[in-house]
């Protein structure tokens, strides 16, 4: 028989069970003994029956045959005892005999020819009374029917008897079952209740002994004690859960917390965001369903390795590897979960934390320092070699190569130059040095920008327009800082735009959010979207076959730090094969942001 098949006994099926078996065997052992005692006491009379018939007999056989002559003797016991069988049908026969033992006579009632021997046999002596000695003994035979039958409406009346009694003893086993059990039942509702949370409930006893209600009063003043507790406590546990929770989702890492079965209990809406799962997606759930086994994002092999470390290896060391979910890095620690006493694992904390950010500036400062020193290296070897050439063969030169030579020099002077200022100004920018401003004429200031870069635009053979409005006012800033940001702009669209174009500068006023703008626009291949939101990021260079200028990558991350600091912004507008416009914003009154201390570079 299957789990499913077996019986099922209840504590009411036992106690009925249990009754009727009880009943039943004492019910048997009082019939057995009551019908055993009756066949005795029955037997015993009988016996004594058969006696006084076999006395009676030999008394009136000596007085019958004591003054007879002994011719007639057989005649007189043998119609004395037919006359007997006749009178007593329970007679099987009758048997005289001598004092020797011989026999004189014996008689058979004929409706017990089927007996070969009696049931019961019964002696009695004959006496004779003058003499006072045994000159005889007469032998009675009895069948025992009479027993049998009495016996028999014995038996059959004890068994209905005690029929009657057993079922009255299982129906008062029946009830007495049914009222126990009602009283249990009536506990063991009362205890789910509570088991669900149902703290308060009652229990309503009605007759009931007073031991059970007793027991009901002790059960509703537990229940009515839980009740309170939780009243008194639910509020607390709640205000203690809800600053976890708030602690939680307020961390600016994904959280998820997770017991000793992986079930995850806690997670942080930003470890739902990173790991791009629906608000109930996770929670009360396994987390090693949510995870891929074979790609990057993968946690079941990291977490059954965690699994595996002793108590004391989880409490001194955190596993710490990295996953990746759609080019997003994220580095995730797990580390176990004890309780106050630090003695009872309970589970374990996963921290997710977004580290492509800094793994991607960790390989731009890489490809930084690896610009940095080619594009340093490149000028000093120009200038070495042209140095050289100069210094031992300036005589064989004619004034023009001379020339040449020089205004070579000076280009790679003024790019070396160029580069060491970006890396100065970024070290002194990071470093938040203070600047000092003045006021100034943004109009000179274009100009100014303008004639720093003749020589370059003439070596690319470009020609620059420049367009100002009149009403430009004077306005606070550092000279060195804007106009290190404008010939950034400049030398960009120099380095992009193709020969014999035209390079736009503007210069003008936007009363409405009182701020000037300064533009610089080229005609050369245009940025794609997604590289112009990176392109004011530091060490970031726009890299194709159609942006193969070096650079150190900080002229425009330079830019936009230092005219930020002015409380302006930077822009660019651009779209491919269209061109590139790049510009900034400056406020035209500072006096908003003179008491802040971001005027620090």
């Amino acid at each position: 028989m299957s789990e499913n098949q077996k019986i099922n006994f209840t504590t009411q099926n036992r106690l009925i069970i249990f009754g009727l078996v009880l009943s039943t065997l004492l019910i048997m052992a009082i019939a057995v003994f009551a019908t055993v005692n009756i066949q005795k006491n029955l037997n015993e009379s009988y016996q004594n029956f058969g006696q006084v018939i076999s006395k009676i007999l030999a008394i009136e056989s000596v007085e019958m045959t004591k003054n007879a002559p002994q011719k007639d003797t057989f005649n007189i016991l043998k119609t004395h005892s037919d006359s007997i069988l006749k009178s007593h049908h329970d007679i099987v026969f009758i048997e005289f005999r001598d004092a020797k033992g011989r026999l004189i006579y014996k008689t058979q009632n004929n409706a017990h020819k089927s007996l070969k021997r009696p049931n019961i046999s019964v002696s009695s002596p004959m006496v004779d009374v003058k003499s006072n000695s045994t000159i005889g003994s007469v032998t009675v035979g009895l069948s025992g029917s009479i027993v049998g039958k009495v016996s028999s409406t014995t038996r059959a009346s004890i068994l209905f008897v005690f029929v009657i009694v057993w079922l009255v003893f299982a129906f008062v086993i029946l009830i007495n079952t049914y009222l126990i059990t009602r009283e249990l039942r009536i506990l063991q509702e009362g205890v789910k209740r509570i088991s669900s949370g149902e703290f308060g409930y009652k229990i309503e006893g009605k007759d009931v002994s007073e031991e059970v209600q007793e027991l009901f009063n002790a059960f509703n003043d537990m229940s009515a004690r839980l009740n309170l507790y939780e009243e008194q406590n639910i509020e607390q546990l709640t205000l203690e859960r809800n600053k976890l929770e708030a602690v939680l989702m307020s961390i600016a890492n994904g959280v998820v917390v997770c017991d000793n079965n992986d079930t995850v209990v806690l997670i942080n809406n930003h470890a739902k965001e990173l790991l791009e799962l629906q608000d109930d997606q996770l929670l009360n759930t396994n987390i090693q369903q949510y995870v891929d086994t074979e790609g990057d994002y993968c946690f079941k092999e990291k977490i059954e390795e965690y699994k595996k470390l002793s108590l004391e290896e989880k409490s001194k060391q955190q596993i710490t590897f990295n996953i990746t979910i759609d080019g997003r890095i994220l580095k995730s620690i797990i580390s176990p979960m004890f309780t106050q006493n630090n003695h009872d694992y309970v589970g374990y904390i996963i921290v997710l934390i977004d580290v492509t950010r800094e793994i991607e500036m960790d390989q731009m400062k890489s490809q930084f320092i690896s610009n940095v020193s080619h594009e340093l290296r490149t000028p000093v070897t120009v200038l070495r070699s042209y140095i050289d050439t100069l210094y031992n063969y300036s005589d064989e030169f004619d004034e023009k190569t001379k020339k040449e030579f020089i205004e070579t020099l000076n280009t790679e002077i003024i790019r070396l130059n160029g580069m060491v200022n970006d890396i100065l100004d970024f070290s002194r920018l990071e470093a938040n040095a203070k600047i000092e401003k003045t006021e100034n004429d943004m109009s000179q200031l274009v100009d100014a920008c303008v004639s720093q870069v003749q020589v370059l635009l003439k070596e690319h053979n470009l020609h620059i327009n420049v367009e100002k409005d009149d009403d430009i006012p004077q306005i606070m800033c550092n000279y060195d800082g804007i106009s290190r940001a404008l010939t950034n702009y400049l030398s960009n669209a120099i380095k992009y735009a193709p020969e014999n174009s035209t390079i736009n500068v503007r210069l003008y006023k936007e009363s409405e959010n009182n701020q000037i703008v300064v533009t610089v626009r080229d005609e050369g291949i245009g940025i794609a979207p997604e590289f112009q939101k990176k392109v004011f990021e530091r060490f970031y260079r726009v890299e194709n076959k159609t942006h193969s200028v070096k650079g150190t990558g900080l002229g425009l991350h330079l830019v936009k730090t230092t005219i930020e600091k002015h409380h302006g912004h930077v822009f660019v507008n651009s779209q491919p094969n269209h061109g590139s416009t790049f510009g900034f914003t400056l406020p035209i009154d500072l006096t908003p942001y003179e008491n802040e201390n971001d005027d620090l570079v």
